[in-house]
């Protein structure tokens, strides 16, 4: 689909999409994986989702395969479309362009904004380039092995066969499918402060697994990124609704 308009306009509105996407697919399948996670070693938690298998299977499904109708959008569409943007239109990051935005974003901003610009940060190629090739790197591992399952058996049903769609299943990788997740939101947080900020852009790690998420005990609302917060919701959840459920039995 040809995108077309103000290349400034179309690149916040298409990095505004990308969080969206990518916000979504870490909350469906760090939901799934939280719940998967807090029943295995919560006796509890277990116990309370075989009161209601047919339903707790029926969510676990939904949220399997939203992950990889979401993670088709953003590798097969969406990050293409942004990284083009951005590399083909380096006057969205230019000096002047930062400037215009912040002192229409800013009320008091020409009391600061000299100094500002000072230290504000204009992308090179090579940038871009650096970007591109952790794109390019991740994105053949979404084509290589998540692709066909995304596209013959979550989005589309080509495949029937339960011999072939374990053989899809066999590509697969819970780890790596999480930091292709989350290298995507780190990507985010990258443009979006070069875009808004005028910083250098920076990918930066992220914690991948639910169990080192679960341990640090973080109060509820505490966390910023969008996983981890789902992970402490469900735990949160699962732990309060199993000790009812006790409570209910006795």
């Amino acid at each position: 689909m040809a995108v077309t308009g103000a290349p400034e306009v179309l690149f916040e509105q298409e990095l505004e999409v990308f969080r969206t996407e990518v916000e979504t697919a870490l909350q469906f399948f760090y939901g799934f994986l939280a719940i998967h996670s807090c029943a295995a070693d919560t006796p509890a938690v277990h116990r309370l989702l075989n009161t209601a298998p047919l339903f707790w299977n029926s969510t676990l499904g939904a949220l399997q395969t939203s992950t990889f109708v979401v993670l088709g959008r953003i590798f097969d569409h969406n990050i293409g479309i942004l990284l083009a943007l951005a590399q083909d239109n380096p006057s969205i990051f230019s000096k002047a362009a930062l400037k215009r935005r912040k002192l229409a974003s800013a009320p008091n901003a020409s009391s600061w904004i000299v100094g500002y610009m000072d230290t504000a940060y204009v992308p090179k190629p090579g940038d871009f380039r650096r970007l591109r090739g952790y794109v390019s790197k991740h994105r053949k591992t979404y084509l290589a092995k998540y692709q066909d399952l995304r596209h013959k058996v979550f989005a589309h049903r080509e495949i029937t066969d339960a011999t072939q769609i374990s053989a899809l299943f066999a590509r697969t990788n819970i780890r790596e499918m999480q930091r292709m997740l989350l290298f995507c939101l780190s990507l985010y947080d990258a443009l979006w402060q070069l875009f808004v900020n005028g910083r250098k852009p920076v990918l930066r790690s992220r914690r991948v697994s639910v169990d080192r998420i679960r341990k640090r005990h973080v109060p509820h609302g505490r966390s910023n990124a969008v996983h981890e917060r789902v992970v402490e919701e469900a735990e949160a959840f699962l732990k309060a609704a199993a000790t009812v459920s006790v409570k209910l039995r006795k």
